[in-house]
């Protein structure tokens, strides 16, 4: 017992030494010239948003940075970031800090993107919206407090944002996204654009701009009146489905800009759980909402909040963001809706395939779990020859009609890492080859096929 007291006392003892060290450094450590900024309230007035000249001056511990200077020099910042350089590397992390990055859209999903881009490290962030912050938005923003109420969102976060990492660079902008703001918001070259805007016009604006533009950008679709966050996915904004807001930003980038796809989004598979509620006037009397709008093309009428989900939302935007820029390979879930029906016929149809071509299926060294494995993980539910997703929702059950798996090397057993899904015109022509034929005549196909292969013998140990 006497052993146990004196271990607890010393790891006690430790910890608070650490502690008191850390207040120590900070105190001791030269910091740098208070950051100043000013800030202006927004009014509206008409259909135009105007500034009022009031002037509030907010201080913090540190000034601008620009994006490239090495932040992680700066001792401070250093143990402040220390997780993330032990789960990165060094090398990464500088790659985080060096970083710029911009925000547009600043209410549930946005807030909580930027706060934890900000806490990762970015060491430059923009932080664009045109709004205030309002009383009832308080149940799903990151920082914002009643004392915030009526300030412009991109000076509330600023202002937070300056007592957490004061070294970042943070510049905010209260502005509202289109054609005459493009230049001001995108230029500068920024390394990711996050456009958290729920206005389908802005929307379709940005995203067209961002590839026009060659600017990488993550979308963030509806997140309201939903409620199961392990139903939030990323894809490319081809493959999301049951969000009306991606359906009709899908549509308008394709009418318009001829845009198909290439671009990533945050989305729920979940299906809206309630509607929008109507809209009542002064008089408490249902009435159109559009002789209510202070800016032309935004919604009047109330999408209801459960606030966990926009504040999921901008938590994985915020984490895809952040290993991209760090250069750190994750493997994003699949959106495959398939069940395990599914992959029972497509398990038996190799079976089946194996009988029929070499007589016996003693070879066949996959179950039923590890055929979802091969179809969802590696393949994504469609044919290995088919690189962009065509088929979504329903329309992915129906081309498991069509579908099979089948060797990759005719030489080598039907294993998780020589299995490929193809058609069956193409499974047909693929054994009529062989993979000296595929490595000469298709060189793109045969790397990336055995790449996707070498993912299997990874994940196994094989």
């Amino acid at each position: 017992m006497g052993e146990k007291v004196k271990l607890v006392m010393l790891l006690g003892g430790g910890a608070i030494l650490g502690s008191v060290s850390t207040l120590v450094l900070l105190k001791l450590l030269p910091r740098r010239r208070g950051q100043k900024y000013i800030e202006k309230d927004i009014s509206l007035q008409g259909n135009g948003l105007t500034l009022d000249t009031t002037e509030k001056d907010y201080s913090s511990n540190g000034d601008h940075q620009r994006a490239d200077v090495d932040l992680l020099k700066d001792e401070i910042v250093s143990e402040q970031l220390t997780r993330n350089i032990q789960f990165f590397g060094l090398d990464s992390q500088q790659k985080v800090t060096k970083s710029y990055v911009v925000v547009i859209g600043l209410g549930g999903v946005g807030s909580h993107a930027a706060s934890m881009l900000l806490r990762s490290g970015v060491g430059k962030l923009l932080l664009v919206d045109f709004d205030q912050v309002s009383l009832s938005s308080l149940n799903r923003h990151a920082v914002a407090t009643r004392a915030d109420v009526g300030t412009p969102k991109a000076h509330c976060l600023k202002k937070h944002f300056s007592s957490i990492f004061p070294e970042s660079n943070i510049e905010a902008k209260v502005l509202l996204y289109d054609a005459s703001t493009e230049e001001e918001i995108l230029s500068g070259n920024p390394d990711f654009v996050l456009d958290c805007i729920d206005n389908i016009d802005t929307k379709v604006s940005l995203l067209a701009a961002c590839v026009r533009r060659g600017v990488k950008v993550l979308s963030a679709t509806g997140a309201g009146a939903r409620a199961d966050p392990t139903r939030i996915r990323i894809a490319d904004l081809r493959e999301s489905a049951n969000d009306p807001l991606s359906r009709a930003v899908r549509q308008r980038l394709r009418k318009d800009h001829g845009i198909e796809g290439g671009i990533p989004v945050v989305f729920s598979l979940e299906k809206p759980k309630v509607k929008l509620l109507p809209f009542r006037g002064p008089n408490g009397e249902e009435e159109n909402p559009s002789d209510y709008q202070i800016v032309p093309g935004f919604r009047v009428r109330i999408i209801p909040v459960l606030g966990t989900i926009p504040a999921i939302f901008g938590q994985i935007m915020a984490s895809y963001v952040v290993t991209q820029l760090a250069r750190f390979q994750v493997q994003t879930e699949p959106v495959v809706n398939l069940d395990m029906d599914h992959y029972r016929i497509l398990h038996q149809r190799l079976i089946e395939h194996e009988e029929s071509l070499y007589g016996t299926a003693t070879h066949v060294q996959v179950d039923v779990e590890e055929v979802m494995y091969v179809v969802k993980e590696l393949w994504h539910g469609r044919s290995a020859r088919e690189q962009i997703a065509k088929d979504v929702g329903r329309a992915m059950w129906r081309s498991i009609n069509e579908l099979m798996l089948v060797r990759w090397d005719r030489a080598q057993p039907a294993s998780v890492d020589n299995l490929i899904l193809l058609k069956f015109t193409e499974a047909d022509e693929h054994e009529q080859r062989t993979l000296d034929d595929i490595r000469k005549e298709e060189p793109e196909f045969f790397t990336r096929a055995t790449s996707v292969l070498q993912r299997a013998r990874a994940d196994f140990g094989l």
